[in-house]
């Protein structure tokens, strides 16, 4: 997907536009969870949509569920989604950090090699 190290590294517009394209798929990535949290406090605990949305949110965040759960369902769900929501952190963090670091040691390579 990258360019190789014998390559030189990209210009820095295309270093945009890849990093532009990295956070697009990011953001779709938290859209569809929130959607995906949003649906499932709504159903297992009946929650409105701006308190299913509040509790999403705080569990991709990090911070844990505003309103605790009350039903079996419920707890069950949020249990796998709070589970969920680190997994999509880490990638998260992962895809938006890869090329910037990937640009970093390519240009420290590339400058190594040109001596």
């Amino acid at each position: 997907m990258y360019e190789p190290h014998r390559k030189p590294p990209l210009s820095r517009t295309r270093f945009l536009r890849r990093l532009a394209f990295h956070s697009v798929i990011v953001l779709l990535l938290l859209v569809f969870s929130l959607i995906v949290g949003i649906a499932g406090y709504v159903y297992f605990e009946n929650l409105s949509c701006l308190d299913a949305f509040l509790n999403s949110a705080m569990l991709l965040g990090g911070m844990g569920p505003v309103d605790p759960p009350k039903t079996a369902g419920g707890k069950l769900f949020a249990g796998i989604y709070a589970l969920y929501a680190g997994l999509v952190f880490i990638i998260a963090a992962g895809f938006l950090f890869a090329p910037i670091l990937h640009r970093v040691l390519h240009k420290f390579h590339w400058e190594g090699n040109q001596k």
